[in-house]
């Protein structure tokens, strides 16, 4: 039975943690609870009472999958170039991100990866969004392939502020107006 994308339940955490982590640990990545991973932890807070949305793909009554998007006012300057927000650069003009994009390996290849970006674009074209940034570790070719079906342009880069600090490519996908 192919996966089914629905909205986080607060007894998704414990799903969604193990998907993320299982990926960072399939590429040998830092897992700082505390740190860099505490949205997963409270995604209550960090996502759905701070009006971003998170959601999760489930198969056979176990999760495979993640994604969230964040929206913020328009971020300053000119559209897909890069600019400092803060201490991180982010994609300029952009108004919403895709976040915490994440597959089980063994469900991967499947199309779920790309239901799940479609997921983040509807929405964010719902709720009028007209920019959307990714960041996106440049090991991740696979993703930035699937990204690019989506019309993802790569803009910049950066250092991540995550404990490996991974360098990643900054992308932008510019949302029809509605």
């Amino acid at each position: 039975m192919p996966a089914i994308i629905r909205p986080w339940r607060p007894e998704d955490t414990p799903g969604a943690v193990h998907v993320v982590k299982s990926v960072f640990d399939e590429y040998g990545f830092t897992w700082e609870e505390s740190g860099y991973h505490a949205d997963l932890y409270d995604i209550q807070s960090h996502y759905i009472d701070a009006d971003h949305e998170f959601w999760v793909a489930e198969e056979d009554r176990r999760i495979v999958g993640t994604v969230a998007l964040e929206t913020f006012p328009r971020l300053p300057g000119e559209l897909g170039s890069v600019t400092r927000v803060g201490s991180q650069p982010r994609v300029a003009g952009a108004d919403c991100s895709l976040e915490r994009l994440y597959v089980l390996k063994e469900a991967r290849r499947t199309g779920l990866g790309g239901n799940l970006v479609r997921t983040v674009l509807e929405r964010a074209a719902q709720r009028h969004k007209t920019a959307l940034e990714m960041w996106s570790d440049k090991r991740f070719g696979d993703a930035h392939r699937l990204y690019a079906r989506f019309g993802a342009e790569v803009v910049g880069e950066r250092i991540c502020h995550d404990p490996d600090q991974s360098p990643e490519w900054g992308l932008l996908v510019r949302l029809a107006a509605t």
